[in-house]
């Protein structure tokens, strides 16, 4: 029923009233009959003394945001949540609803000013990422910029392949992530509450001419960890595959700090290495590769055992092996080096 059509028929309920009670019939009457409060009757009656009185209301909403007052909120909310008095810079439908009776004068309640960031300013709800405040910025640009390129030209001109490794670990309990269900009945994912997991190695390589993508992982045996010994044995694995290649991976002290590995390298000289800048993990392909399998492929997958979440782990990863251009490549792609530095050719 629309708006107009409702205020009409209200207007009508309140001529009946008070014409009954002109014909002679009591108010308490009148208020059975019509289903309404007894002082709603006598309210009316009053209203009817007054020229008009019964006729319908106009609606009265509060003014919202004109656009010009929307482009001030913009710049307000792009000042960070800390400049307006919170410790935390991320900004909340509730903290975005004060700002706004601060500033404009206007109450808003908060799922509002929700629709408002979303339909009008075009905002979306995001989970932050956690940045370590030991980066540094600059050395991280100037590995992207300056050195990332020099080790792709001495990689070409020695015709080695570039690996990017990285460790990772799956656990019996789950990564839970959202999921559909109808509202107010919240789904219930069994799972074991355990620590046991699986240690898992992996690497995108990339040959030394067509830049081809691949991938190599090797799985610990159940609950143990990594250590200097097992990066040897996956340089070794490597090398069965690999005749040459340049090895880039972040500063683990299981990796060029072993004693182990510093060893096996020495005796290796095809093997070269090279570090990825402190605290910035998001220059390594392979992440990626954990990511789609941790939150994509196994989010919320609940194994009855070891065993079974190892059969999966290997399932997932060999896919992703033998789908190299059109899973491995897209992740590389992505990777923040590489479309700054441009390392792969373009796809036509």
């Amino acid at each position: 029923m629309s708006t107009t059509i409702t205020r009409i028929e209200l207007e009508h309920r309140r001529r009946r009233a008070v014409a009954a009670v002109a014909e002679g019939q009591k108010p308490a009457t009148v208020a059975k009959v019509l289903g309404v409060d007894r002082g709603s009757v006598y309210r009316w009656l009053r209203l009817a003394r007054t020229p008009g009185g019964l006729d319908p209301q106009p609606l009265h909403r509060p003014p919202g945001l004109s656009d010009r007052q929307l482009q001030r909120l913009q710049a307000l909310l792009q000042q960070g949540a800390s400049r307006h008095g919170w410790q935390t810079d991320l900004w909340t439908a509730a903290r975005v609803a004060e700002v706004v009776r601060r500033h404009f004068g206007i109450g808003y309640h908060p799922e509002h000013v929700r629709k408002i960031l979303k339909r009008r300013l075009g905002w979306t709800s995001q989970k932050p990422q956690t940045k370590a405040k030991e980066r540094d910025e600059d050395a991280i640009r100037r590995w992207v910029e300056r050195d990332f390129p020099r080790i792709v030209r001495e990689a070409r001109a020695r015709d080695a392949h570039l690996v990017f490794p990285d460790e990772s670990c799956f656990q019996l309990t789950p990564t839970v992530r959202r999921t559909l269900a109808p509202r107010g009945k919240t789904p219930v994912l069994r799972c074991w509450d355990r620590r046991d997991k699986i240690s898992a190695i992996s690497a995108i390589t990339l040959s030394p001419r067509r830049h081809l993508p691949g991938l190599y992982f090797r799985l610990l045996p159940d609950k143990e960890n990594f250590h200097g010994e097992e990066v040897v044995e996956f340089l070794k694995q490597l090398r069965r595959h690999l005749r040459r290649f340049t090895v880039i991976w972040d500063r683990n002290q299981i990796h060029s700090r072993s004693k182990v590995v510093r060893a096996y390298l020495a005796e290796h000289p095809e093997i070269v290495v090279e570090d990825f800048p402190g605290y910035a993990p998001e220059l390594n392909p392979d992440e990626l590769v954990w990511g789609w399998a941790k939150y994509g492929r196994l989010a919320n997958y609940a194994a009855e055992d070891l065993g079974a979440l190892r059969g999966r782990v290997e399932a997932e990863l060999n896919y992703l092996r033998e789908h190299p251009y059109d899973r491995v490549r897209s992740r590389v792609e992505h990777a923040v080096f590489c479309g700054k530095c441009e390392v792969l050719p373009k796809r036509q």
